[in-house]
């Protein structure tokens, strides 16, 4: 059977899971009256309830005589790691871009590195059915893009396909006959070469594993395409680290190849396939998996390196220990090295005393999802500001830029711009008009981001698109101002009064209601000021025996203001911590004693 391998990569909501769900159904991949769920490639409960993709996962479909191994990739600039690494494993990618929206800043990411790979992409137009969609428009942008990235003529002369994933369909003609996906399964085969692999089937075995996984049953699995020889169940191999050190020799218990959305075992891989293995116990990502023979691995995909840090520790507030069952620092170090070890974007550091943990990775988003999935997992945390990481160079102080594109109607972007450029030292870049929106395109330092998309929302009514990727390493541009408003304290420890915040509320918005747990030193609002200002939420009604017409009405509160994970994260201060449990978020000063805390800012000058 001939074999094609081809990575679906595109922007966030373009529809790349969608159109790879149509292509398992239309190829057979599911039975007649299988129930499959939508999106049925976003396996894990926060892809699905977020509506992204996280992790990158392979499938394989039939068509005719050939089989396509498909993976399908993530569209955010915080999971690039996972990208960067598939591409290496496949000989074609199948570019989605939405008509509507033309390319946008993580098509312009992901096809760069498709490009540099000397991979030429089929480009597909998806959702021209949309009532706002200008075919033409985003296939002039993408030719534009291509010639941006310094494409090859190769390159240039790509192949494109009109389509709506959801429908179901996709043609060589805009007004074609709208039937099936026949046209792209036809171009994929014609298209994208057969695995070059396949010439070198009678040398040693090798293969370079690009994702890490774990299986109840089988313990650790490590998938990758084979790139030399052929591996049969029950062979001796060895792994080989990137600088060429054999880190172990095991026996290949299992040898399991994709099929539609199951894996099946298989005796025997070759060349060409993409498959996971098992019976390792230390070889991990951009480990080379090799025969006994062989000496020198193979080169792997430089990773990019991280933007972002964020401290995790033990929860140390009044409340620990009630929620969740994991909340010693050695099972947090566990868990996060576990993480560090299947995730090559993360890196996790000890701290000096060892009770909390530096881990850097690329993005807010990237950080909340590991947050949330321990949170899940049982685990109690407590989570600082992210800071930024910086570089020297030369003596000089660099700072990573981010390239910001945002969509928004065009009468908000005045107030989108000012804040971009002013307080956050953004440079403006580009900004066209088209339709009642407007796109800006600016260089933001990543600094001036944090904690932004949640004001950013506020300030287009909830209508704008912001997206962002890492553009350069700049020198760095000085200061920027922080949170301005402070913050409401609780002074007591208790359970709090609806009678007590009713009074409170000209004093600051609350993100408690009545009946929370509180404690000393946290936040249970934002201060209407800049100063931080102690409250006590417990404070009940004095009751007399005298009765006046209105004491007795019935106390009515503004609904609080609940934070996301990421939104707390980027909210805080650098002298406060978000406190994670498995059913709550709060936040608190670092210090919860107020004396302390006057100490450290003493101290802090």
């Amino acid at each position: 059977m001939d074999l094609r391998n081809i990575a679906i990569i595109a922007h966030v909501d373009h529809g790349k899971t969608t159109l790879v769900d149509e292509m398992l159904k239309q190829s057979g991949a599911f039975r007649e009256n299988q129930a499959v769920a939508e999106r049925a490639m976003d396996s894990n409960d926060l892809e699905r309830e977020r509506g992204i993709t996280i992790l990158a996962k392979a499938t394989s479909v039939e068509w005719k005589t050939t089989r396509i191994n498909i993976v399908d990739t993530p569209g955010h600039a915080d999971f690039g790691g996972e990208v960067e690494r598939i591409l290496s494993m496949v000989d074609g990618v199948v570019l989605l871009v939405d008509a509507a929206e033309g390319p946008m800043p993580q098509t312009k990411f992901v096809t760069s590195k498709a490009l540099a790979l000397g991979l030429r992409p089929i480009v597909v137009l998806n959702k021209v059915d949309k009532p706002d969609a200008e075919p033409d428009r985003a296939l002039d942008e993408v030719f534009d893009l291509f010639a941006s990235l310094d494409a090859d003529d190769d390159q240039l002369d790509f192949p494109h396909l009109y389509a709506s994933g959801r429908s179901g369909w996709c043609d060589t003609e805009l007004d074609g006959p709208r039937k099936d996906l026949s046209a792209l399964f036809n171009l994929v085969v014609n298209h994208v070469p057969k695995p070059r692999q396949l010439a070198h089937q009678d040398e040693d075995f090798t293969m370079l594993a690009t994702t890490l996984g774990a299986d109840p049953f089988i313990g650790r699995i490590l998938t990758g395409r084979v790139e030399t020889g052929t591996l049969k169940t029950g062979a001796t191999v060895q792994a080989l680290s990137r600088v060429g050190q054999k880190i172990e020799q095991f026996r290949v218990s299992k040898i399991l190849a994709f099929r539609g959305l199951s894996q099946q075992p298989i005796e025997e891989a070759v060349a060409g396939d993409i498959v996971s293995i098992a019976g390792m116990s230390k070889a991990t990502v951009s480990d080379t998996i090799a025969a006994l023979a062989v000496e020198t691995p193979l080169p792997a995909q430089p990773i990019d390196p991280p933007t972002i840090s964020v401290t995790f520790g033990i929860n140390d507030s009044p409340l620990a220990g009630r929620d969740g069952k994991k909340v010693q620092s050695r099972v947090i170090r566990e868990r996060l090295m576990k993480e560090a070890e299947v995730n090559v974007a993360i890196k996790v550091t000890d701290s000096p005393g060892g009770e909390a943990f530096e881990v850097a990775g690329r993005g807010e988003l990237q950080m909340g999802v590991l947050i949330e999935n321990m949170r899940r997992e049982g685990f109690e945390l407590s989570i600082s500001r992210p800071q930024v990481l910086m570089r020297e160079e030369d003596g000089q102080k660099l700072e990573p830029i981010e390239e910001v594109t945002i969509d928004v109607d065009d009468e908000y972007s005045g107030a989108v711009i000012e804040k971009l450029t002013g307080p956050r030292k953004g440079d403006l870049t580009e900004m066209r008009q088209q339709n009642g929106k407007t796109r800006i395109i600016a260089q933001v330092p990543s600094r001036g981001l944090i904690g932004y998309h949640g004001e950013f929302l506020t300030d287009t009514r909830g209508t704008g698109v912001l997206n962002r990727v890492f553009h350069s390493w700049a020198p760095y541009k000085g200061a920027i101002p922080g949170r301005r408003a402070g913050v409401l304290l609780s002074m007591e420890s208790g359970v709090s009064v609806a009678y007590a915040l009713f009074n409170l509320e000209d004093r600051g918005r609350m993100f408690i209601g009545a009946q929370a747990p509180v404690y000393q030193g946290m936040i249970i609002g934002e201060h209407s000021r800049e100063n931080d200002l102690e409250v006590n939420p417990l404070k009940g009604k004095k009751l007399t025996n005298v009765r006046a017409s209105g004491t007795d009405e019935a106390v009515r509160l503004t609904t609080p203001i609940t934070l996301s994970l990421e939104e707390a994260i980027s909210y805080i201060d650098d002298d406060e911590l978000v406190e994670v449990t498995p059913s709550a978020i709060r936040l608190r000063k670092r210090f919860l004693d107020p004396h302390e805390r006057k100490r450290a800012a003493r101290s802090n000058g």
